[in-house]
């Protein structure tokens, strides 16, 4: 089992940038695919950006391409997510998952542990 704390969100104009992080405990970060997902009020949650959990590919919403980045640190159990060009439709609750098994990385069914999340808010 793995426990997942976010950290990084808060309140940004739009244009500007935050960077989310995702701690992860347990000693097995390195064989989880890692995911970031985000929920909109009286949205669905939905897939941001995410790793393969067999070669470190990465998948992006196509929302997202070109402004986020998601990235990982295995040595210190984290994942990240780096937000540029910030718009008022990604205002939104974060959160970073944790995919032990089969399945295609933004596919949030395939994720198994779920961190509290973090709310990121953009201003026009």
């Amino acid at each position: 089992q793995v426990q997942l704390v976010e950290s990084g969100g808060g309140l940004v104009q739009a244009g500007g940038s935050l960077r989310l992080s995702c701690a992860a405990s347990g000693r097995t970060f390195s064989r989880y695919g890692m995911g970031w997902f985000r929920q909109a009020p009286g949205k669905e949650r939905e897939a941001v950006a995410a790793f393969s959990r067999s070669d470190d590919s990465t998948y992006y919403a196509d929302s997202v391409k070109g402004r986020f980045t998601i990235s990982r640190d295995n040595a210190k159990a984290t994942v990240y997510l780096q937000m540029n060009s910030l718009k008022p439709e990604d205002t939104a609750t974060y959160y970073c998952a944790a995919r032990p098994g089969i399945g295609f990385p933004l596919d949030q069914r395939a994720y198994a542990y779920w961190g509290q999340g973090t709310q990121v808010t953009v201003s026009s």
